[in-house]
């Protein structure tokens, strides 16, 4: 096969791999907080932050040796910025999760069109949006120092990444889930938001994960 072809073959499975991840996270993710909503409870708080871990922990060692499983644009900004990752294929990593979360959450607005959230994010009642920015951004910044510490240049793969990055990812949906449901995930909260219509609070749940994400690179980079 000329190298050419076997590049494009590599771009299309880190592609796919991306994609189908992401759609995972999601669909798996969103899909508790929605079953959880029109069955009054049924999966509970706890069952919801453990669906979101287990199912990222699976993806990452499903993916983990083909894309790196990073499955969320912050990350991958991350990764880029913290030069173990090109900056030429930021682009086609986060077409490749924005396509994944966008069809999960098409599929749960298809099976379940009593939802009326199907697992978006706002701040909770009473919590002002600047602070819900600000412990999304802190998160964000945790879940990023995990990924770099435990991943392999910008790939998060092993027993070790995947229990670490899931085990952080249940713990923060755990706690501060009530607060903001812990999206430290542009798409993940962008996704269900196309379908909702609720935007109003969209913004913060884009920017503070990328900030959050960035802090956690220059953190790293400052502990050395």
């Amino acid at each position: 096969m000329p190298p050419q072809s076997l590049t494009q073959k590599q771009t299309m499975k880190k592609f796919y791999a991306e994609m189908i991840g992401t759609f995972a996270m999601i669909f798996c993710g969103c899909g508790a907080m929605t079953i959880n909503e029109i069955t009054n409870g049924s999966i509970t708080h706890v069952g919801v932050a453990a669906t979101w871990g287990l199912i990222v922990m699976a993806m990452i060692y499903a993916f983990g040796e083909t894309s790196g499983a990073h499955f969320n644009p912050a990350v991958t900004l991350g990764f880029a910025l913290a030069k173990k990752f090109s900056w030429n294929k930021v682009p086609k990593y986060i077409l490749a999760q924005a396509t994944g979360g966008i069809l999960a959450a098409c599929m749960l607005w298809f099976l379940f069109p009593e939802s009326q959230f199907l697992g978006e994010t706002t701040p909770a009642v009473g919590f002002p949006p600047y602070k819900a920015a600000i412990l999304e951004a802190l998160l964000t910044f945790f879940l990023m120092v995990v990924i770099l510490k435990v991943s392999s240049g910008s790939k998060e793969i092993g027993t070790m990444a995947a229990i670490a990055v899931g085990g952080v990812i249940l713990l923060e949906a755990m706690f501060a889930g009530p607060m903001t449901k812990a999206s430290m995930n542009p798409i993940r909260s962008i996704a269900p938001a196309l379908f909702t219509g609720n935007f109003e609070h969209l913004w913060l749940y884009i920017v503070a994960p990328i900030l959050g994400a960035s802090l956690g690179v220059l953190s790293c980079k400052f502990g050395k």
